[in-house]
């Protein structure tokens, strides 16, 4: 199992957020596991013709979202991302319930509403 990931200069999205995908989307689908050890951010940049800024945006946001962790000296890796995103997902889901409830929408208001932001975060029109 290895990292693979193809930078596409003509896609729509960002150098940073193509690497933050596609390593998101290897982690999600076990190609690459838990405490699977990424490359350095210079390493990954260097392989990939990036700013060493560009992989770091990168791994700032997989880390923010629970995808990977960082172990100080010892690197960057995979995190148990089942675990880590359920939870981070399950936090975010309870303060989304609590504020809607503040702010006086119903149940049925409050999940279409986040149907909406799904649909248009994953692009699909319904």
């Amino acid at each position: 199992m290895t990292l693979k990931i193809d930078i596409d200069a003509g896609a729509g999205d960002a150098p940073y957020e193509q690497v933050r995908a596609r390593i998101a989307e290897q982690a999600r689908s076990g190609a690459l596991p838990a405490g699977y050890k990424l490359p350095t951010v210079r390493g990954l940049a260097e392989s990939l013709g990036l700013a060493p800024n560009t992989v770091a945006k990168a791994y700032r946001a997989l880390e923010a979202d629970g995808v990977i962790e960082t172990r100080g000296r010892n690197g960057t890796f995979v995190a148990a991302a089942g675990d880590a995103a359920a939870k981070a997902a399950s936090a975010e889901a309870q303060a989304y319930a609590e504020r809607a409830r503040r702010i006086g929408l119903s149940e049925e208001a409050a999940l279409a509403a986040v149907r909406d932001a799904l649909r248009a975060a994953y692009g699909n029109s319904g």
